[in-house]
């Protein structure tokens, strides 16, 4: 299918928790290559299937430290640790052209399947963390303006 659609904010699919994924199939596995390509071509971190209007809970994260790609996708993922905590401004596919300080985990510990369905634990800091929980939030339905010490303005500001 190539790039998907991405919602924006207003749009109530988004407040929406989306359901654990029970198996793996050539549509999911078309889902998850889909979302790697809408991801690059809006020059995002990270996407998670309710974005793309998809209600599983699947996400995507790529934060390319020092240029080079580090795809990771994360199939029913549960947070299991977090630690410290940074403020730092995000924005968001579906809300483009805005930032706005939002306070996360400075590092944190997850438990997902990857497109194998296979399970794997993984720690992350920094950048990835916060990918991870914004993406995370997706799924719950939460939005990064719901989290952020003040409006969001634009990104340029």
């Amino acid at each position: 299918m190539g790039i998907r659609t991405v919602r924006e904010i207003g749009d109530e699919l988004l407040r929406k928790e989306s359901k654990p994924l029970k198996e793996m199939n050539n549509r999911t596995r078309q889902l998850i290559r889909d979302m790697f390509e809408t991801m690059y071509a809006e020059q995002g971190a990270g996407l998670a299937a309710p974005q793309v209007g998809i209600l599983k809970r699947i996400f995507v994260v790529d934060i390319m430290p020092d240029g080079e790609s580090q795809p990771l996708v994360f199939i029913n993922p549960e947070i299991l640790e977090t630690e410290g905590e940074v403020t730092d401004n995000e924005g968001c596919l579906s809300i483009p052209g805005k930032m706005a300080p939002v306070p996360r985990p400075e590092r944190l510990k997850v438990r997902a399947l990857n497109e194998e369905m296979e399970p794997f634990t993984l720690e992350a800091e920094g950048l990835l963390a916060r990918c991870i929980c914004h993406e995370y939030d997706h799924l719950q339905g939460i939005l990064y303006v719901d989290k952020a010490l003040t409006e969001p303005v634009e990104a340029s500001e």
